[in-house]
């Protein structure tokens, strides 16, 4: 039998879904699941979004062009001038959802070897897309300890070495709900400033901060105007997370035109995603104020009855909707498994994201779990529910510091 490539076995499994068949096998049992595994928000689409569905009139459903329609690529930046963010349509490329857009990104600025700092824990299909253009993570960890801060500036120029080409930031940040600042992003533009290194922003979750807190765009970071590779995406701005369109922004000419190069190979974005994000532009402000306030609603409820289970840990996040929970269990991968196999109250279990899977340093993460805070309340207060009972029961519990019960 052929053998397969070494690098396809190099590719790490999702945390996020690796999980499934056993959530699958729970469902068949007749158990129900809660999934606060994946980011996939119960918040109903635009009708704006729907209405360019049910009326569509094509006679063909067309190619494209490969950076996307223009009138799409036109109106989105017009969407993103009004955010603050001054581009042109030319500056843009539709992709195939953000991992498309990091992808190009990291095919296009780094060689094979080459080195991407990144705070960690962190989106975890990062590590999947680094591997695959083979491309090394180097990662400067945070903790909850500090509710995820991003680590001291002097720590992550200690990283760079002769190899590294770029530095990667989510903000807000997934999975831990943390909202870089002003200030710190400055940090960050003084050292890709220093090292003439390109700085990816995976600005996903912009609209979902709270507390009062901004969230500053590295579009608008002065001196390195085309070190700058914007990441985007509709899925959880619209809660269109299937039609999978992302963009990749940049100003940098040189960085556009090889990008369009791999959008080329690919032929082109999604024609019918392109058209609902064309028309999602046009949902009224009062949408984005209602999902926020639901958002906020949810975020409170779930980090307090985290906090109540004895023995969990969990920091208050102020962007995005997740959040990184420490919980007193010898091995999250192997309990997320157990709740899904061997657990269930009143027919109930829940799904959830084990945290080494967010980080590149072994070991990490290991008592930790991303929670989506994704579903209505009522849904949230039953898993937070079904998680305590887990908790007390779980054979391999421990005191909440690590230690055995």
């Amino acid at each position: 039998m052929p053998l397969l490539s070494q690098r396809s076995k190099n590719i790490p499994a999702s945390p996020i879904r690796k999980l499934i068949p056993y959530a699958e096998g729970a469902v068949k049992r007749g158990i129900k699941v809660y999934h606060l595994n994946i980011g996939q928000p119960d918040i109903h689409t635009p009708e704006v979004a729907l209405n360019a569905m049910r009326n569509l009139d094509k006679k063909v459903l067309e190619y494209s062009h490969s950076a996307g329609y223009e009138s799409y690529r036109r109106k989105l930046a017009g969407f993103y001038r009004n955010a603050g963010i001054d581009i042109s349509w030319d500056q843009t490329l539709i992709t195939t959802g953000a991992s498309e857009a990091i992808s190009f990104a990291v095919n296009s600025c780094l060689d094979y070897g080459d080195e991407i700092i990144i705070p960690e824990p962190f989106y975890a299909n990062y590590n999947a897309l680094a591997s695959i253009a083979g491309v090394r993570i180097v990662s400067v960890t945070s903790g909850i300890e500090v509710d995820f801060a991003l680590p001291p500036v002097s720590e992550i120029e200690k990283k760079i070495s002769e190899k590294t080409r770029a530095i990667l930031l989510c903000n807000p940040n997934n999975p831990t709900g943390y909202v870089y600042s002003a200030g710190e992003l400055d940090q960050i533009r003084e050292l890709v400033k220093k090292y003439n290194l390109f700085l990816f922003s995976d600005e996903a979750y912009r609209e979902f901060a709270y507390d009062g807190q901004k969230v500053v765009s590295a579009m608008n970071l002065k001196g390195i105007e085309e070190n700058v590779i914007l990441i985007d995406s509709v899925s959880k701005r619209y809660s269109e997370c299937g039609i999978r369109i992302g963009v990749l922004i940049s100003r940098n000419k040189e960085v556009m035109s090889t990008v369009l190069r791999y959008g080329q190979s690919r032929l082109s974005p999604p024609g019918l995603g392109q058209i609902v994000a064309e028309a999602s532009i046009d949902t009224p402000p009062e949408y984005f104020t209602e999902v926020n306030r639901e958002y906020l609603a949810r975020r409170n409820f779930i980090v307090d009855a985290l906090n109540r289970i004895p023995g969990v840990r969990c920091p208050m996040p102020r962007g995005a909707f997740y959040t990184m929970a420490r919980l007193p269990v010898d091995d999250a991968d192997k309990f997320a498994q157990w709740l899904l196999e061997e657990f269930e109250y009143e027919k109930q279990t829940v799904m959830i994201a084990p945290g080494s899977g967010f980080y590149s340093t072994p070991g990490l993460g290991r008592n930790e779990a991303r929670i989506a805070y994704v579903l209505n309340i009522g849904d949230l207060r039953n898993a937070a529910m079904v998680l305590e009972k887990a908790l007390k029961v779980y054979p391999g519990r421990t005191q909440g510091d690590g230690s055995s019960k």
